[in-house]
Formats: structure tokens, sequence, C-alpha cells
């Protein structure tokens, strides 16, 4: 069987990680810019330290990135070079409304995107759009306090409008919201969040959830309306948890651990907050602030499709204080002993991808995508001025394999996969160029210094081949000549 004719092959980058020129085409000031690199990035991100603004005593990756705000023609070409049928991008908020409550949207903003997306038809590339990928304008924080406040639907169903009725013929896959489950541990750039003393954090961000998840539902019933082509998904960072052992306790555990992953994901699948998720809630001393209409808005508007991040599995324990932990700093986890680690300390997993896709087919029952999945490394050039990252390449393989077995083994439905970072870009988690995804090396340090000159890694032609043959040739044999 193998995947489908119409499979949709590509990579996957976010505004925020790749494009820069943060202050450049009438673009205003977001959170994301404001994180910053070194010690004090994670605490930032989660809303622990507050950083409104720059502060010259910090580094801001974001604010130059890979510049491919100028590099953007470059880059796609580069991307066709390889045969992309998709490209998962995402728009700056700020891009379209600089501080997110004006009345009429940025036009040079508008214009930027619609040159992208018809670069991107020029090669037959079919864009993948994520309306929020971890943005939030800045005055719309320090205004209004983020997604806990509920006008921000209103700013936000604005702007989705203004990109479907712009890019209409040009898009028609959407995600509304990257990672919506990320709320609970990366606060602040998921939702701009940030927690004044004595506040209920549980409250804070059980608030803010429910805020974009009717954002959501209404900006899917839009998008349907605009144009009945239109496929709108949501999208959670995945990854099943497995038990520590089969002690009951443990297993309990990790049935709860993966429903709060999944919680936000069923109420735009099904439509509901379901029993163990109001529960939930309860437990935390906290209340969903449901108002007139809300429930027969998420009702009436699931997606269409499921989208997901996968880096790697979990495992949960009934006493986590005592296992060792990885060393992922936003999704940490007991240490599973059965796999190896990244440089990042990321547990690599290939088949925890197809029991976790197993897992969301079987819940959901709607299409899924894969639309991150990737190794960060550091790659090195080698004195000829090439790049071998086979174990890029292995671990890459060891995935598409997972999801090809998925799909003719168990039946899976799944429209495509998109690496995370088909080009280098700035880590989300550390801020780092050093850790690499790409298939491409952008010339960057953690720094900012470097030309910032493409260079294909050996990665890039062997993914360049996997496309060729819809996922049917894997292997690394007959790479030679680029070595």
């Amino acid at each position: 069987m193998g995947f489908p004719k119409n499979f949709l092959w590509g990579g996957a980058t976010a505004a925020n990680q790749c494009e820069g020129g943060y202050n450049e085409g009438g673009r205003g000031l977001a959170n994301v810019d404001l994180m910053p690199l070194g010690k004090d990035r994670y605490r930032v991100g989660t809303g622990e330290i507050r950083m409104f603004d720059f502060d010259e005593n910090y580094f801001y990756p974001a604010q130059k990135s890979i510049d491919m705000y100028h590099k953007y023609k470059e880059d796609i070409a580069l991307f066709a070079q390889m045969g992309f049928k998709t490209y998962r991008m995402s728009i700056a908020w700020t891009r379209i409304f600089p501080n997110g409550d004006e009345e009429k949207p940025n036009e040079e903003g508008l214009a930027f995107y619609e040159d992208m997306f018809k670069e991107c038809k020029k090669y037959d590339i079919e864009p993948l759009v994520t309306i929020n990928h971890f943005d939030c304008p800045m005055y719309l924080i320090k205004k209004y306090g983020g997604w806990k406040n509920r006008k921000m639907i209103d700013f936000y169903v604005k702007f989705a409008k203004a990109l479907f009725s712009k890019y209409k013929g040009l898009v028609k896959y959407w995600l509304t919201f990257n990672e919506i489950n990320m709320i609970l541990h990366f606060p602040f750039v998921a939702a701009g969040l940030y927690f004044e003393k004595g506040e209920n954090k549980k409250q804070v961000m059980i608030t803010a959830v429910h805020h974009e998840l009717i954002a959501s539902a209404l900006v899917t019933k839009i998008a349907h309306e605009i144009d009945p082509n239109n496929k709108i998904g949501c999208m959670m960072a995945a990854g099943s948890y497995y038990p520590e052992t089969c002690k009951p306790e443990d297993y309990w555990k990790s049935i709860c651990d993966n429903r709060e992953s999944y919680m936000f994901i069923d109420v735009q699948s099904w439509g509901y907050y379901p029993n163990y998720a109001l529960k939930w809630v309860e437990k935390q001393g906290a209340v969903i602030p449901f108002e007139n209409g809300d429930k027969e808005i998420l009702l009436n508007n699931t997606v269409d499709f499921i989208s997901f991040s996968y880096y790697s599995s979990r495992v949960s324990s009934e006493n986590p204080e005592k296992a060792k932990q990885t060393e992922s700093n936003i999704f940490a986890s007991v240490i599973n002993p059965y796999l190896k680690a990244s440089d990042w300390g990321w547990q690599i997993d290939p088949l925890g991808l197809r029991i976790t896709m197993n897992e969301l087919y079987d819940r959901y029952k709607k299409p899924l995508f894969i639309v991150e999945n990737g190794l960060g490394a550091a790659d090195k050039i080698e004195n000829n001025g090439k790049i071998i990252d086979d174990y890029r390449i292995e671990y890459l393989k060891e995935h598409i394999q997972a999801m090809k077995d998925a799909i003719d083994e168990d039946g899976v439905d799944v429209m495509g996969y998109t690496s995370w970072g088909c080009i280098d870009l700035i880590s989300n988690g550390t801020g780092e160029m050093k850790k690499r995804y790409g298939f491409i090396y952008v010339d960057r340090d953690n720094e900012g210094n470097g030309t910032l000159k493409r260079i294909p890694k050996k990665s890039f032609y062997w993914y360049k081949r996997v496309i060729a043959t819809n996922g049917e040739n894997l292997s690394l044999e007959g790479l030679d000549l680029y070595e």
C-alpha cells in the first residue's frame, strides 16, 4: 500500500523562529520577540519573570533570526528543490495588526504573506498556515492581559477573518493555534500570560485556554463560510505517556497525564468538555468561564483534522520525585531506560510515533497530519564544506517508517508530514541556533554572528529522494556522491 498518492510531504517553520525583521514592514512588538537567550528564557516563557520590553542585558535571537523576511524566495526555492508538496508556516499577528486591536489590517504585512504564498504556488507547494504559532501582540498583553481577557476572542477573529478573505484561493489548509496544550507548560509564550502575585495560576490558564477554544471554534465557522474548500485543523504537542512500571498506580498516572494532553483537543474535535476535564478543572480550584452560547459554538464548529507535533514519548510515575527526569525542560518526564536520547536529552522513540498516531486516530476518528517531527543536533561543517548529518537521517527514517506502519498495518488516515525546522532556525525552548533541525544549514551562531548563508546538508538530498519515491526509498545508500 504505502503512502497515499496525494500525501503532503514537506517541512515546517514558525514566523517568530525564522522571519526576523521584527521592526520592519509596520510590524508591532510580540511576546515571542522578548524571549531572551540564556538561563532566564524558561522563566520568561512560563510567566514567572516579567519581560514586556527589550533589556540591554539580554540577547534576543528572534529580532533577526535567520532573516527569512528578506530571504523567503531563496528558501522556498530550496524547499521546491527538495520536492515539497506543502510548507507549514505561520503568520506573525503583529505584521497584520501591529497592536492587535486596530480597525484595519496593515496592508504591507498582508502583501508580504501574499507574496510568500504566491512564491509557494509557483512551485506547486501547498501552504499549510498556522494562524497563531505562539504569537501575541505585546500591546494586547499590556492592555488586556493576553488571553485571560475575553476581548482577545474578537481581536483574534478579526485577524483570522482578514487572512481568510485576503488569501482565499491561495491557502486552504489552516491550523488555529499551535500546540494549544502548551498553555499549561509555557503560558507566556502560548497565551501572553504573566502571573501577578497571589493569582490562581491554574484559573488564569484555564480561562485563557477556554477563550482560545471559543476563538478557534468561531474561526473554524468563518473559514468554512468564506471558502467551503478550507480545511481547519487543531494542533497539539503529542507524545504518549507510558507507565513507568505495571504497578496499577503508575498505569493510572499515565492515563491522567495523557488526558491532560488530550483535554483541549477533545473539545476542538468533539465539541464539548468531557467529564474528566470538568473534574480536572474542579480539582484545580478553578471554573471554566462559560458565557451564553459558548457550548453551542463549541459543539457546532469542530475541526476537520487533527494535527500534532511528535518528538518523543514520555513516562509517567506515581512518584516522580524518586525517578530520574529527562533534561527537556518544557515536557520533562521520567527517563525511559529502553531509549536513547538526543544531545538535548530528548528521548528517541520511533515506535512511540506509531503508538501516538493510533491513540489519536482511535480517539478522534479524523484524519491526522504530523506537522512537527525532527531531531535537534549540533551539526558540523566538514573541511570540504559538507554537512554529513546521518544521525538526523536515521531519526527521520525510523519515524517515517513508523508512520508508514501506522498507515499500512493499522489503517490510520494521515494527510501529510512536515518535519520540524526544515531549515535551521531559532529553538523555541532554548533560543539556540546550535540546536539545529534543518535539511538546510544556516550560517548563524547562538550569539547572532554569521553570514546567514544557506547550505544544503546530506539530509536535504535524502529527503528529496524520500519525497520523489513517495516514502518508498528511505535508505541512505546512493547518497555517497554527496559525501
